[in-house]
C-alpha cells in the first residue's frame, strides 16, 4: 500500500473455475482445516507463535468507518485511530480476560468542521496534545493541507476544540508525509516523511544539505515516470520540538520509510521500501532494515541512480528483507512478552500479509539483525500497530479503501513477561559513535581533533559519523591536512569529505593525494571506496584536466577486471567515464560472464526468499513469479548500461556483440520497468552510433521486439479498453445472453494477452497449472464465470488450493504440493516455472492448512472494455472452440480482425 503504486497483473483463476477437470495435486491437511468455523475466520487465518494467543476486535470497515491506517493511545489509554480517507475515531478497549471482546467507538468532533481532522497516516498522543499527520492529496472533501497539526481539548470535555498547523508539508499520497514518533527522552518529536515529500527549510542539519545526485551511472529515470521529479535526498526523518519551532534534518536518502523506532539505547530504526518495477534490474534494492544514525544517508535517488550500499558516503542496510510494501515499526520493549520478543522491532509488511520480529544484535557501533516471522497471514494487508498501556501488541488492518481490521494479541505461554526496564547495552564503537555524533552541527573547535584519527577506524559506522563531523567544520580548516595525509584509509575518506564540501580549485590535489595511495595492497572494500572518492570529485569538482586523467587510468586500468562484482561496477563506472584505452573490450567480455563472483559483497540480496513471497499475494507474488522464470542477468545489465555511455573504442565486431546483446536482454523479464530501461540504454547506446550504421544496430538490439513506447514487448493483442473496475452484475449485463458472432481471433489474442493461457489449456494448448477449460461453457454460466473471475477468493477449491507449512523456526512456507513421501513435501511456488520446484523436510513442519487466498489476481478483466470482455466470454464459453454452437445463432463467429 505505502510503496509506489503497484501494477495490476492479469492472471486467470484456478479458485472458482477449478470445479473442472481432476486435481491437480492432492493435500494433506486436517479436518479442522478442511471445515474452519466461520467465526473465527479473521484469526484462523492468522500464523502466530506458540505461546501467543489473538483477538479480533473490531471491523471499521464493516461499521462505515472506512479503512484505518494509523493508530495511538492517549493518556487515559484510549485507542485513537485515523481513516486513510476520512475522520479519527476513539475506542475504549476491553481489557484482556474480560469476556468483552468489542470496544466502545465514537467518532471524534474537532473544532467546528464536519469532517475537522483526519486523512492521518500518523498519530501521536504526547505533551497533552494530539498530533496529527495529515496526508491530503487536496480533497476538497476535506480541506487541510498536507503537515503536522496540534490538537487540543481547552475546555476538558473531552473533544479536540484547538487545531494548531505546526507546519504545512509540500507532499501528499503514498510517498508524502507519514509518521510522528515520541522521542526517548520523551521531550521531542520525529517526523518520517517519504521521497515525495519537500524537505522543508529546517533550523539545523545533521546531514550536510549540499546533496546532489552524485552517480556517474548514466541516469535512466523511470521508463513509467514514477518518481521522476524527485531528486536527492528522497525521503526524511526530522527532529522536533514539540511546539515545532525548531527542525532539524536527522538523515535522509530513503525511498518511501514510513515510520521509525527506537531502542533501549535509544538507536533508531525504520523499514525503508523497495520499488517493485525495478525487479531484475542491478539498481533493484529489497525493502530492508536502516539503523538510522546522526546525519545518515541511505542513498535512494531516482530512476537507476540508486548508489551501492558499499558507498563510504552512505550507510548499509542493518539487513535486506525483500520484496514488500513496508508500513509500521516499533520497538516491543513495553510489551508483556518474553525477553526475546520485547528486545525485538517490528516491522510491518503491508503486501504480503507479515510482522516480522527483527532481533537485534549488539556489533561495534551498529547492529545485525536476525528476521523471524512474528504474526503473518494471507490476506493481512498491515498498516499499524503499537504496544498498549496493557502490554499486548495491538495492529490494524487495511488501507486503500480495503477491509479494515483492528487485532489484540497478548502472551499467555509460561516464559516470564516482567516489565522492568531494558538496561541499556553499548558497546565501546557505540560509545564512540556518539560521542563524535554531538559535533554533527555548529562548528566546533574541538570536532578535527576528536574526528580525524576516526577516519581509519575499523568500524564503518564509526568513520561515518567522524567524516559526517569533519564536513560540519569550515573547510579551510581542514582541507590542507586532508591533502597530506598519508594513511591510505583517513586520506579516501577525508577526500570524500572534500569533493563534497570543497571547491573546484582543490581537485587536482585532491586527484593526487589518492594516487599515492598503493591501491594494490588495500582490501577489497578500500579499494571500492577509493573508486567512489575518484568518481565524488568528477561529480562534484569536475573532470579531470588531461594530465590528471592520465595518470588517473594508468593507475587503475591495470587492476581492472578485478576478482570480484564489486570492484568491476566501481572500476567499469570509473574507467568507462575516463574512456580508458581497452575498456570496452574488457567489459564486454565481463559480460559473457553468467555470474560473477562477490555478488553478495553488493549487499543486495533479500533474506526472504522471493519465492516464498508468490502465493502469499497474488496481485504482488506474479510480479515476482513472472522474474524468477527468467530472471536477468544483474551484472551483465549493469554493464551494458554503463557502456551506453562510451564514445570511443568500438569495432563493429564490438558493437556488433554489444547490441546483439540488447537484443536477448528482452527476453528475459522483470518488474514492469525493466523492458523500458532497457530500451533507453538501448537509445543511448544508438547516439553513439554513426547514421550510416544507425538502422543495422538498432535492428540487431531488439527495435522490432517493442511497443512504440518502448516500455513493453510487442504483443499479439494489447487491450484497447478503455477498462474499469468490473462489478459483478454491471460484467454479467454487458455480456448479456447472446454472444453469437463475436470475434473468435480477437477472443483469443484477448485470452493469451491477460495470461489465462499460461495457466490452462484449451484446446489442447496452454498451461497445466489450472485445470482445462475446453468444456467450461457446458458447466457454467456467465454469471458463474464472471463471478469467479472477478471474485476469485469467494471459493478456494481444495484441488487447487496453496498450503501453508508452518515451521519449527517460526518461519512459513506457502506452496502448491505436488508430492509426498516419508520424510519430505515437494512444493512448487511459481506457477510460471512449475519445473522449479522445493522439498520441506517433514521433520521441519509443526502444521499445514490450506491458503484462503486464491493464486488468481482479482479484476482479471479490468482492462477490458465491454465488446472485449465479450469476445473473451464467446471464447471462454465456446472452449476455444470456433465452430461451437455459441457463435453460430446468427452464422457463426467472425473470424478476421
Amino acid at each position: 500500500m505505502f510503496s509506489t503504486y503497484r501494477s495490476v497483473k492479469l492472471f486467470l483463476s484456478v479458485s472458482a473455475l477449478a470445479l473442472l477437470g481432476t486435481s491437480w495435486v492432492t493435500m494433506q491437511v486436517s479436518e479442522t482445516d478442511k471445515n474452519p468455523l466461520a467465526d473465527n475466520s479473521k484469526i484462523d487465518k492468522l500464523k502466530l507463535l506458540p505461546g501467543f494467543k489473538a483477538e479480533h476486535l473490531y471491523s471499521p470497515s464493516e461499521n462505515g468507518q472506512g479503512s484505518w491506517v494509523s493508530m495511538t493511545f492517549d493518556d487515559k489509554g484510549r485507542m485513537i485511530a485515523s481513516d486513510q480517507y476520512g475522520g479519527l475515531y476513539r475506542l475504549k478497549i476491553p481489557a484482556v480476560g474480560s469476556g468483552l471482546t468489542k470496544p466502545a467507538v465514537e467518532r471524534l468532533t474537532v473544532g467546528n468542521d464536519t469532517l475537522g481532522m483526519g486523512y492521518a497516516q500518523g498519530l501521536l498522543y504526547a505533551f497533552n496534545s494530539l498530533y496529527v499527520m495529515v496526508n491530503n492529496r487536496s480533497n476538497p472533501r476535506f480541506p487541510k493541507a498536507s503537515g503536522l497539526y496540534r490538537l487540543q481539548d481547552t475546555n476538558g470535555d473531552e473533544q479536540y476544540d484547538k487545531i494548531t498547523l505546526i507546519r504545512e508539508l509540500k507532499g501528499e499520497g503514498e510517498h508524502g508525509p507519514h509518521s510522528v514518533v515520541l522521542s526517548p527522552d520523551k521531550k521531542s518529536l520525529y517526523v518520517v516523511a517519504g521521497n515525495h515529500t519537500d524537505v522543508p527549510q529546517m533550523d539545523a542539519y545533521r546531514l550536510p544539505s549540499n546533496w546532489q545526485e552524485d552517480n556517474l551511472f548514466p541516469l535512466i529515470k523511470d521508463p513509467r515516470g514514477h518518481a521522476n521529479d524527485r531528486m536527492a535526498p528522497g525521503g526524511w526523518v526530522a527532529k522536533i520540538d514539540p511546539e515545532g519551532k525548531r527542525w532539524e534534518l536527522i538523515g535522509a536518502g530513503f525511498r518511501n520509510e514510513f515510520d521509525v523506532a527506537f531502542n533501549e539505547n535509544g538507536d533508531m530504526f525504520t523499514y525503508d521500501s523497495d520499488m517493485e518495477w525495478d525487479f531484475g534490474t542491478p539498481w533493484y534494492r529489497p525493502t530492508r532494515i536502516c539503523h538510522v544514525t546522526s546525519g545518515a544517508e541511505f542513498g535512494w535517488r531516482t530512476g537507476n541512480s540508486k548508489w551501492l550500499p558499499g558507498n563510504p558516503d552512505n550507510l548499509p542496510p542493518l539487513l535486506n528483507i525483500g520484496q514488500g510494501s513496508p508500513t509500521n515499526v516499533f520497538y516491543g520493549a513495553n510489551a508483556k512478552f518474553p525477553q526475546k520478543y520485547r528486545q525485538s522491532l517490528y516491522a510491518f509488511d503491508w503486501s504480503f500479509g507479515i510482522i516480522y520480529s527483527i532481533h537485534l544484535k549488539p556489533k561495534g557501533a551498529t547492529y545485525e539483525g536476525e528476521r523471524e516471522e512474528f504474526i503473518s497471514g494471507s490476506p493481512l494487508p498491515l498498516t499499524d500497530g503499537a504496544i498498549g498501556p496493557d502490554g499486548a501488541m495491538y495492529f490494524l488492518t487495511g488501507g486503500r479503501r480495503l477491509e479494515s481490521d483492528l487485532y489484540r494479541v497478548y502472551y499467555t505461554g509460561s516464559e516470564s513477561t516482567s516489565t522492568a526496564p531494558i538496561a541499556a547495552n553499548s558497546t565501546p564503537e557505540h560509545k564512540l559513535r556518539t560521542s563524535l555524533e554531538q559535533y554533527h552541527g555548529e562548528p566546533n573547535p574541538a570536532a578535527l581533533a576528536a574526528a580525524w584519527p576516526n577516519l581509519s577506524h575499523p568500524d564503518r559506522f564509526v568513520r561515518y559519523a567522524a567524516r559526517i563531523a569533519v564536513e560540519h567544520q569550515p573547510v579551510d580548516q581542514w582541507q590542507a591536512k586532508a591533502l597530506a595525509e598519508t594513511n591510505p584509509q583517513r586520506a579516501t575518506q577525508a577526500i570524500v569529505a572534500l569533493a563534497r564540501q570543497g571547491k573546484a580549485d582543490a581537485k587536482s590535489g585532491a586527484i593526487n593525494t589518492l594516487l599515492k595511495i598503493n591501491y594494490a595492497q588495500l582490501p577489497e572494500a578500500q579499494q571500492f571506496d577509493v573508486l567512489r572518492a575518484f568518481e565524488l570529485i568528477f561529480l562534484r569538482m569536475g573532470a579531470p584536466e588531461a594530465a590528471d586523467k592520465s595518470k588517473i587510468i594508468a593507475y587503475l586500468n591495470p587492476h581492472y577486471p578485478a576478482k570480484t562484482a564489486l570492484l568491476n561496477r566501481g572500476l567499469s563506472k570509473v574507467l568507462i567515464y575516463l574512456e580508458a584505452p581497452g575498456v570496452v573490450s574488457k567489459t564486454l567480455a565481463l559480460m559473457d560472464k553468467k555470474q560473477e563472483p562477490g555478488m553478495e559483497a553488493l549487499d543486495l540480496t533479500p533474506s526472504t526468499a522471493s519465492s516464498d513471497l508468490i502465493l502469499r499475494n497474488p496481485q504482488y507474488g506474479l510480479d515476482i513469479a513472472k522474474m524468477l522464470e527468467k530472471v536477468p542477468p544483474l551484472q551483465q545489465t549493469y554493464y551494458a548500461v554503463m557502456l551506453s555511455r562510451q564514445e570511443t573504442g568500438w569495432t563493429p565486431e564490438l558493437r556488433t556483440k554489444y547490441f546483439t546483446w540488447f537484443g536477448n536482454a528482452f527476453k528475459y523479464q522483470g518488474g514492469r520497468s525493466y523492458v523500458g530501461f532497457i530500451d533507453r540504454a538501448r537509445k543511448l547506446a544508438l547516439a553513439h552510433v554513426p547514421k550510416d550504421q544507425f538502422e543495422k544496430y538498432n535492428k540487431l538490439s531488439g527495435s522490432d521486439l517493442l511497443t512504440t513506447s518502448g516500455n513493453d514487448l510487442a504483443m499479439g493483442y494489447a487491450p484497447k479498453g478503455p477498462g474499469r473496475r468490473w462489478q459483478l452484475d454491471d460484467a454479467v449485463a454487458a455480456v448479456g445472453n447472446d454472444l453469437s458472432g463475436r470475434n473468435f481471433e480477437q477472443g483469443k489474442k484477448i485470452y493469451g494477452a491477460i495470461l489465462c493461457s499460461r495457466c490452462h489449456s484449451i484446446q489442447g494448448s496452454g498451461g497445466d497449472v489450472g485445470p482445462d477449460l475446453t468444456q467450461l461453457g457446458t458447466r457454467f454460466s456467465n454469471k458463474d464465470i464472471l463471478d469467479a473471475i472477478i471474485h476469485p477468493n469467494k471459493a478456494v477449491s481444495d484441488q487447487y488450493a496453496s498450503t501453508i507449512y508452518y515451521l519449527k523456526n517460526g518461519q512459513s512456507v506457502v506452496g502448491r504440493q505436488l508430492s509426498e513421501d516419508k520424510t519430505s513435501y515437494t512444493i512448487s511456488q511459481n506457477p510460471f516455472a512449475t519445473d522449479q520446484t522445493r522439498k520441506i523436510l517433514k521433520k521441519d513442519v509443526t502444521s499445514t492448512k490450506f491458503s484462503s487466498e486464491s493464486i488468481m489476481l482479482p479484476g482479471l478483466i479490468n482492462a477490458l472494455n465491454p465488446e472485449e470482455l465479450k469476445d473473451l466470454m464467446a471464447y471462454l464459453k465456446a472452449g476455444g472452440n470456433p465452430d461451437n454452437e455459441v457463435y453460430k445463432t446468427n452464422g457463426g463467429a467472425t473470424k478476421g480482425k
